[in-house]
């Protein structure tokens, strides 16, 4: 079990953190952890957007994005002004399990902290590894319909990229890779709206019918499962490892990073959802490239569209495979690395390579046998990035600044954690009933991905 460490502010162990020297290295600027921040938030999983609101409607589906993006906003920003409370009292924290033992004074929300992000980490990477397999099946698809390849195969290609690309060093290393992904991310979402513009205006769209679950009990499932959705889409859950990245001082950078964030999210997350909804209604895919490239009947799209923005999906799910495997490398150097030699040295080298590959390995090997984007991303989002995004930020800002119990932010703070702790709980179930019914429809190693 991974030991709690010794305050940070003891500069001789800070001084022989390998994870801290190497991996979490503080040479950023403001814009660069816009850049992180964007390809953690804004990935190829807006793509599930329409399958989203399918659970939710128009009105509601409209009213949890927004709802979700304010949250998430506000939180985000919390935990900022938390960690530079700190870093101003003399104890600058780079990993969020430090900063939450140190606010809240518990050895045990340490390692809560750690088995949290953890499983989002390994999570995100199975389902980026997963989601670039399918985007190699799809464009395979086409171009040989009754080809031999199988889904396992292209996720095995994938895996062999991720781990050529995990030997990248440090996360500051990243801040190129996640500005191309940045305007990728823009690149595919627009050629998707398009493709589903000419799709509803064609001769051949399909029928639209926005009807929710016959059952009411089916329905309020339905619909938490497509909350725990959108807020693992809005998740992060790496917002200190992020910020840990800025060269110090870091007072104000995290804001403009943001707002770099957000105005990306506003253009892409509304503008995915309402026009791939607008088209396919309740059949919407948890891919929404798969419903404008059925497996039957024509694209829906010019065929030479829809590859160029599956090509740059999987490029970006690169980006995002990187950017979510941080706190697992950070963990393994702290452990396996030694600060005193180099950092492309032969003694840090070889266990990087082979501890980062071995990483990869296994989040390509789950992502192969399970096939549930869709799913994964659900569960994902109600047990991981919930606690970590929409409740623990404003706990630790309540007990770091201490508002009187009479203002407006304490209140706000606690209805919020308050509202997210229940919908967390009732997403976790939907969320994990839906993964068993859907148990049913697949083989380990299936070629089709559950929606």
């Amino acid at each position: 079990m991974t030991e709690a460490p010794p305050p940070p502010e003891n500069k001789n162990v800070r001084q022989g953190d390998a994870g801290a020297a190497f991996v979490l290295e503080s040479k950023g600027e403001w814009y660069h952890a816009g850049f992180h921040l964007t390809t953690a938030i804004v990935g190829p999983t807006i793509l599930t957007l329409p399958y989203a609101f399918r659970g939710l409607g128009w009105g509601l589906g409209f009213f949890c994005l927004t709802v979700m993006g304010v949250v998430t906003f506000y939180s985000y920003y919390l935990m900022s002004l938390v960690l530079e409370h700190c870093e101003n009292e003399g104890r600058r924290h780079i990993r969020f399990r430090e900063l939450a033992s140190d606010v809240l004074g518990s050895g045990w929300m340490f390692y809560f902290v750690i088995f949290i992000q953890t499983a989002i980490n390994t999570g995100i990477s199975i389902g980026a590894i997963l989601l670039a397999g399918e985007c190699l099946q799809i464009m395979y698809s086409s171009v040989s319909p009754d080809g031999p390849l199988h889904l396992w195969e292209f996720i095995a290609m994938v895996t062999v990229v991720m781990m050529v690309l995990s030997q990248l060093p440090t996360f500051h290393s990243l801040r190129h890779v996640n500005l191309a992904s940045l305007f990728l991310s823009l690149a595919y979402t627009f050629i998707v709206v398009g493709a589903c513009l000419n799709a509803g205006l064609s001769k051949n769209a399909p029928p639209r019918d926005y009807s929710l679950e016959s059952s009411k009990f089916s329905m309020v499932m339905s619909a938490f499962t497509s909350i725990s959705i959108i807020a693992a889409i809005f998740g992060n859950g790496i917002v200190p490892e992020i910020q840990a990245t800025l060269a110090p001082p870091v007072t104000g950078k995290m804001f403009k990073g943001l707002i770099m964030c957000y105005s990306v999210i506003f253009v892409t997350f509304y503008s995915a959802a309402v026009s791939g909804y607008w088209v396919f209604g309740n059949t919407a895919s948890s891919n929404i490239l798969k419903s404008l490239l059925p497996d039957e009947g024509p694209a829906l799209a010019p065929t030479w569209l829809l590859g160029l923005g599956v090509i740059f999906v999987l490029l970006q799910l690169f980006a995002i495979g990187l950017v979510y495997s941080q706190v697992a490398y950070e963990i393994m150097e702290t452990k396996s690395a030694d600060v005193n030699q180099g950092m492309f040295s032969k003694r840090n080298l070889i266990p990087r390579i082979i501890l980062r590959s071995l990483y990869m390995i296994f989040c390509g090997f789950f992502a192969a046998m399970l096939p549930f984007f869709g799913d994964i991303n659900g569960v994902v989002g109600a047990l991981g990035f919930i606690p970590l995004d929409f409740i623990l930020p404003m706990l630790l800002y309540n007990i770091t600044y201490k508002p009187s119990r009479s203002s407006l932010i304490y209140w706000i703070n606690n209805i919020i954690m308050v509202v997210f702790t229940g919908v967390g709980l009732l997403g976790s179930f939907s969320s994990i009933r839906k993964l068993v019914l859907d148990a049913s429809k697949f083989k380990l190693f299936s070629d089709d991905v559950v929606d």
